[in-house]
């Protein structure tokens, strides 16, 4: 069997093994998904009518649930891939992750076994909460097909890059508990970004903190994707922070990974 053969059949092992665990224990993932939900339906209907007001300029929430739904669904994601964060803190604290280590099989299987199920679980999440803001209220009417395939690569890569910083979280962290901690700012970064509200809006002193970091950029490019608007140079810097959070994701789980265990 050649080398590419080995890897694609470990790794297909790997990622049901990993789809098979989260199946059996979907309480981890439901959570995390809630979070997403209740902000949504939060912001929404509690301030959504003094929200819109600044955001459209009328009391309609329609305005305001095109403005947050984007946002929401990129905070889904960051919200999903803590579960990776977790599942592969247990694998490493329960030694499964060295006896991986001794068995004839790719050693690269094993993370992405990881990574391809923290971003199907992703997307799966997106799709979940997409339905719940179309349900409220949620329209793109403006986006062409092309656009809405631009939206849904975005979401994958991004999806991609969290999952790898989240897998890098986890080989670091001794036990899950610290996993679970240690990615909490992947859920709390979108809250500081233009998710809810304009950037112009925020305190001078803030806007730099919100508009200088990976999640802004990537709201924008969906937001104006999804609803037929412009994105200016917002695609080429969600496309940049995605890449370099991948390779930064990437660097930190394998040399964790092969790093000699104590």
């Amino acid at each position: 069997m050649s080398s590419l053969s080995l890897a694609v059949r470990d790794s297909s092992t790997m990622l049901r093994r990993n789809l098979l665990h989260a199946r059996r224990y979907p309480s981890l993932t439901l959570n995390l998904l809630l979070t997403p939900v209740m902000l949504l339906l939060l912001f929404v209907y509690i301030f959504g009518g003094a929200m819109s007001g600044g955001i459209s300029g009328g009391g309609d929430r329609s305005g305001y649930i095109a403005y947050i739904v984007p946002g929401i669904l990129l905070m889904t994601i960051g919200s999903t891939v803590v579960g990776a964060a977790v599942s592969v803190s247990t694998d490493m604290s329960e030694g499964i992750i060295a006896r991986f280590r001794t068995m004839a099989i790719h050693r690269g299987s094993v993370l992405i076994g990881h990574v391809i199920g923290g971003v199907l679980q992703s997307l799966a999440s997106v799709v979940l909460v997409g339905i719940v803001g179309v349900a409220i209220g949620f329209r793109s009417h403006d986006a062409t097909a092309l656009e809405w395939l631009a939206a849904f690569g975005l979401l994958a890569l991004f999806a991609l890059a969290l999952t790898w910083i989240a897998i890098g979280m986890g080989m670091a962290s001794p036990n899950a508990e610290a996993a679970s901690n240690s990615a909490m700012p992947l859920i709390l970064l979108p809250l500081i970004s233009s998710a809810f509200t304009p950037i112009d809006s925020m305190p001078g002193w803030f806007q730099p903190i919100a508009e200088y970091q990976p999640f802004t950029p990537a709201i924008e490019t969906l937001r104006g994707l999804l609803l037929g608007t412009e994105i200016g140079h917002n695609g080429w810097l969600a496309l940049g922070w995605s890449i370099a959070l991948i390779a930064l994701g990437y660097r930190w789980s394998t040399a964790s990974f092969n790093r000699d265990p104590k």
